[in-house]
Protein backbone atom coordinates (compact mmCIF):
# COMPACT_ATOMS: atom_id res chain seq x y z
CA UNK A 1 0.00 0.00 0.00
CA UNK A 2 2.83 2.24 0.62
CA UNK A 3 4.13 1.69 -3.07
CA UNK A 4 0.49 2.77 -4.06
CA UNK A 5 1.21 5.87 -2.26
CA UNK A 6 4.64 6.66 -3.21
CA UNK A 7 3.75 6.21 -6.76
CA UNK A 8 0.64 8.68 -6.31
CA UNK A 9 2.98 11.36 -4.88
CA UNK A 10 5.43 11.31 -7.28
CA UNK A 11 2.72 11.33 -10.04
CA UNK A 12 1.65 14.59 -8.15
CA UNK A 13 4.79 16.19 -8.22
CA UNK A 14 5.30 15.31 -11.64
CA UNK A 15 2.22 17.04 -12.39
CA UNK A 16 2.65 19.98 -10.31
CA UNK A 17 5.92 20.49 -12.06
CA UNK A 18 4.31 20.77 -15.57
CA UNK A 19 1.05 22.62 -14.07
CA UNK A 20 2.73 25.70 -11.81
CA UNK A 21 4.66 27.28 -14.79
CA UNK A 22 1.41 27.82 -16.74
CA UNK A 23 -0.90 28.38 -14.09
CA UNK A 24 -1.79 32.24 -13.24
CA UNK A 25 -2.94 33.59 -10.03
CA UNK A 26 -2.76 36.60 -11.27
CA UNK A 27 -4.58 36.36 -14.15
CA UNK A 28 -8.65 38.00 -14.88
CA UNK A 29 -11.27 35.87 -13.26
CA UNK A 30 -11.92 32.23 -13.80
CA UNK A 31 -8.45 32.01 -15.12
CA UNK A 32 -7.34 32.42 -11.92
CA UNK A 33 -10.14 30.96 -9.97
CA UNK A 34 -9.22 27.74 -11.95
CA UNK A 35 -5.21 28.05 -10.87
CA UNK A 36 -6.06 28.63 -7.29
CA UNK A 37 -8.61 25.49 -7.44
CA UNK A 38 -6.40 23.50 -9.33
CA UNK A 39 -3.65 24.03 -7.15
CA UNK A 40 -5.89 23.63 -3.78
CA UNK A 41 -6.99 20.07 -5.13
CA UNK A 42 -3.29 19.36 -5.94
CA UNK A 43 -2.54 19.99 -2.14
CA UNK A 44 -5.57 17.77 -0.80
CA UNK A 45 -4.38 15.05 -2.80
CA UNK A 46 -0.45 15.45 -1.14
CA UNK A 47 -2.20 16.09 1.83
CA UNK A 48 -4.12 12.68 1.96
CA UNK A 49 -1.67 10.55 0.35
CA UNK A 50 0.84 11.68 3.19
CA UNK A 51 -1.63 10.71 5.95
CA UNK A 52 -1.80 7.30 4.35
CA UNK A 53 1.57 6.66 4.52
CA UNK A 54 1.95 7.79 7.97
CA UNK A 55 -1.05 6.34 9.50
CA UNK A 56 -1.02 2.90 8.14
CA UNK A 57 -1.37 0.33 10.68
CA UNK A 58 2.32 -1.79 11.14
CA UNK A 59 2.06 -5.10 10.60
CA UNK A 60 2.73 -7.57 13.49
CA UNK A 61 5.71 -10.40 12.59
CA UNK A 62 4.01 -13.40 13.58
CA UNK A 63 6.59 -15.67 15.98
CA UNK A 64 7.90 -18.91 14.39
CA UNK A 65 5.77 -21.04 17.06
CA UNK A 66 2.92 -19.91 16.61
CA UNK A 67 3.01 -20.05 12.86
CA UNK A 68 4.65 -23.65 13.67
CA UNK A 69 1.60 -24.35 15.61
CA UNK A 70 -0.60 -23.07 12.82
CA UNK A 71 0.64 -25.33 10.40
CA UNK A 72 1.01 -28.78 12.07
CA UNK A 73 -2.96 -28.07 12.79
CA UNK A 74 -3.83 -27.49 9.54
CA UNK A 75 -2.14 -30.85 7.79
Amino acid sequence: MKQRLLLCLLLIGVMLYYAVPRLTLTGSGLESIFAASWLLFALFAVAGNLTGMLYAPKKRKRAETGQMRQRMRAY
